[in-house]
């Protein structure tokens, strides 16, 4: 899984600058996606990605081999979290430019990657969001539950950060070294809110684009078990309380 980068503009600690070649690579956690995982790698834009990471946690259903098979590499990851798998991912990729996140289950589509990739382009985002809620969302792809925390999520980030967003989606991309200075280290539900903290309190540039969400294929391990549904909500608040009462290394001057 693996092509040529093309060029493009970036900016890094409010400068301008000319990056060549330009590096993606994608982290896809993965548990019991056999189903699905196929039709996720082979979506993904030919000639835009370098690095296709597949981390999986103890699929017992040929989900690593299917992505083997396709060309990915996949990690084993045996302890349970999604900001686990996710911090699994992003120890391994080779220092690219820019990490792309996103589920294995086929609710996100990784052909409108490019979506997340041209704000980081233009030079004007350091961490894009997919907007599931601003986006075209199919016929039950996602629970009333789960638009409703989502968006009450969004509003506390905003009210306490200023940050906007309509949706805290897993479809997400970053500039790798920003990622790596935020230091993340949430293993469960709290990892993909401790991104938009921490990198708002300090000052990176945060901004969403609407994306598709189509119903998962495979049975979904959050949002549709009511231990899903509870851990995350809790999770979620949670992170945003705690990066946001002590987070000690806030700062509005951007330094990464």
């Amino acid at each position: 899984m693996s092509a040529q980068p093309s060029t493009w503009r970036s900016r890094a600690a409010g400068r301008s600058f000319q990056s060549e070649p330009v590096r993606v690579s994608v982290v896809i956690p993965t548990y019991n996606e056999a189903q699905s995982i196929g039709l996720v790698l082979r979506d993904i834009p030919k000639g835009m990605v370098e690095q296709v990471l597949v981390v999986d946690s103890d699929s017992t259903d040929g989900t690593a081999q299917i992505a083997r098979q396709m060309g990915a590499e996949v990690l084993h990851e045996p302890r349970r979290g999604y900001g686990r798998a996710c911090l699994t991912g992003l120890a391994a990729v080779n220092a690219p430019d820019v990490v792309v996140f996103l589920d294995g289950d086929y609710s996100d589509r990784p052909a409108e990657m490019s979506r997340l990739l041209e704000p980081l382009r233009q030079g004007a985002a350091d961490i894009v969001i997919g907007s599931r809620l601003a986006g075209e969302r199919m016929a039950g792809s996602m629970p009333w539950h789960a638009v409703v925390g989502n968006r009450l999520a969004a509003c506390l980030i905003a009210l306490l950060n200023g940050v906007r967003l309509t949706d805290l989606g897993p479809f997400r991309a970053a500039r790798y070294q920003a990622l790596i200075a935020l230091e993340l280290r949430e293993s469960t539900y709290g990892w993909p809110v401790e991104m938009i903290v921490k990198g708002a309190r300090r000052g990176l540039r945060i901004t969403e684009v609407p994306v598709s969400y189509h119903p998962r294929i495979g049975s979904s391990k959050i949002s549709g078990t009511f231990r899903g549904s509870i851990g995350a909500a809790w999770g979620i608040i949670g992170a945003i309380l705690k990066y946001q009462l002590f987070d000690t290394g806030s700062t509005r001057e951007r330094n990464v």
